[in-house]
């Protein structure tokens, strides 16, 4: 079976203002202030939480203090989760290119190095869950993008055969993942990272997602 496999953050969600917005909260626990800007920022968010408190701790002059930032990891997460879809908002197109798929007879599936229980939350939150035949996250195994056997097994879990596959993404960490697994993959040129991504080589670049499904038959039929 043809699988279709999304990154979550950056490809089929914005989450950067909410994630920014957890860092902050823990820079304000620690009495500095917001150390990151929603905007500015918005690319280094979509790399995830530790990306963020070391930029913030790097901006303090504290970049080398890794206890302080395994300390406040769980503490962002926890922030987080309770506020997780205050500024998300789904790519315009996302949902429809992924029904799209679903009907002309592909298996759909997430892929993300966010923690699966907060992206389950977020997608249930967004009211798409149901719309994906698997998904899994950081944690889900005992690897994670760009180690190709995440990938490989959220294919298996979709019900799809993995050398049939492919990933959607927007960075150079879903770049590599498919690249590992022998897979094609289509990254997108909207998000943050946008800009970039066609320097990495990837089978194709899309600029919105009604581009997507020819794509995808181009490329795994």
């Amino acid at each position: 079976m043809r699988t279709v496999v999304f990154d979550l953050d950056g490809t089929l969600a914005d989450t950067s203002g909410d994630l920014v917005a957890a860092a902050n909260a823990c820079f304000r626990g620690i009495g500095v202030g917001d150390m990151l800007d929603p905007v500015a920022d918005a690319g280094v968010a979509l790399r995830g939480g530790r990306a963020m408190l070391t930029l913030g701790m790097e901006r303090l002059g504290r970049g080398a203090d890794v206890a302080e930032i395994d300390r406040q990891y769980p503490i962002l997460l926890e922030a987080y989760a309770e506020a997780i879809d205050v500024h998300t908002t789904l790519y315009p197109g996302a949902m429809e290119a992924v029904a799209g798929l679903s009907d002309a007879g592909y298996k759909v599936a997430i892929c993300t190095n966010k923690p699966e229980r907060l992206a389950r939350l977020l997608m249930e939150r967004l009211g798409v869950l149901g719309a994906f035949a698997a998904l899994t996250g950081a944690d889900t195994l005992t690897v994670r993008k760009p180690d190709p056997e995440h990938l490989r097994e959220t294919v298996r879990r979709a019900g799809g055969d993995p050398m049939r596959s492919l990933l959607v993404g927007d960075t150079v960490t879903d770049f590599d993942t498919a690249r590992a697994a022998g897979v094609p993959s289509v990254l997108v040129g909207f998000g943050p990272n946008g800009a970039a991504v066609a320097d990495l080589g990837p089978e194709a670049v899309i600029g919105h997602y009604d581009e997507l499904p020819g794509v995808v038959t181009r490329l795994i039929g």
